[in-house]
């Protein structure tokens, strides 16, 4: 399928749902480009592709629009928040889909698409403008009904570069953190937080570095996952398609060990 075609089927083809529909379960997406999806024929592999079985929509999955309005989800999930990117697979269709098939009784989901390309932690730290914009779209999504579930993390690359930046990501991420709970009123918002997998040479260090500032952050009712070994497209940063269904498969099972019963 010509990879054109393909955006244009995804792009057009969602529908607003009616105000009885609304999503039971919200979850915020929010980090960086591997968050927002660059695997697919809009991403950085192949052409011609179509998108895993993984990630086929389903009306019990919604996707919350930059417009402000729920719809139908369909990737690409961010095409309309990380704009001029070529947006394609994330992990939010198979985190949903597998969210479902797991539990077919937590009902309609709703999700936030956030990320951003090539943005580091302090941008999205209390004051910053992209913590304004999340928590300003997270309200309006939770302005219908619903309940807030969790916040989907995925970001580091952007903070690896620097020896700095990479040692205190602990430290600032655990306020980033802090600072979300808080503002929102809610002390124990799961969090699913994904360690980077950033295969350049020139960076080991301070890959590792950063890597090691995620695995330890001391945040409660929080589950890191590791992204390290997932098949990367050439650019050694980027989640092909595939490694986006494993990654939002591993999301999934992330959230639901820390899920409230």
């Amino acid at each position: 399928m010509n990879s054109l075609i393909w955006l244009t089927i995804l792009c057009c083809s969602s529908t607003l749902v009616s105000s009885q529909n609304q999503p039971q379960n919200i979850f915020i997406l929010a980090g960086q480009s591997n968050m927002a999806g660059r695997g697919g024929p809009d991403g950085l592999e192949a052409k011609d592709m179509v998108p895993p079985p993984q990630c086929n929509p389903n009306p019990r999955i919604l996707r919350f629009s930059k417009a402000g309005a729920w719809e139908e989800a369909r990737d690409p999930l961010h095409r309309d928040i990380d704009i001029g990117k070529k947006n394609g697979v994330g992990p939010g269709m198979p985190f949903a889909n597998t969210l479902l098939a797991k539990d077919p009784s937590i009902g309609v989901i709703g999700l936030v698409p956030c990320a951003i390309g090539d943005t580091a932690l302090k941008r999205w730290s209390r004051g910053g403008d992209l913590y304004v914009t999340m928590m300003e779209r997270t309200r309006a999504a939770l302005a219908g009904g619903g309940v807030l579930r969790g916040l989907m993390w995925y970001q580091g690359e952007a903070d690896s570069g620097k020896m700095e930046d990479a040692t205190s990501y602990k430290t600032r991420f655990e306020q980033f953190v802090a600072d979300v709970r808080a503002e929102l009123q809610m002390p124990t918002l799961p969090v699913v937080q994904v360690a980077i997998n950033v295969q350049l040479p020139d960076y080991v260090n301070t890959v590792k570095a950063l890597r090691e500032s995620q695995k330890t952050a001391n945040v409660s009712n929080m589950k890191t996952i590791d992204a390290w070994g997932l098949p990367t497209v050439s650019d050694k940063v980027h989640l092909t398609a595939e490694s986006q269904v494993k990654l939002g498969q591993m999301m999934a099972d992330a959230f639901l060990q820390i899920a409230p019963q």
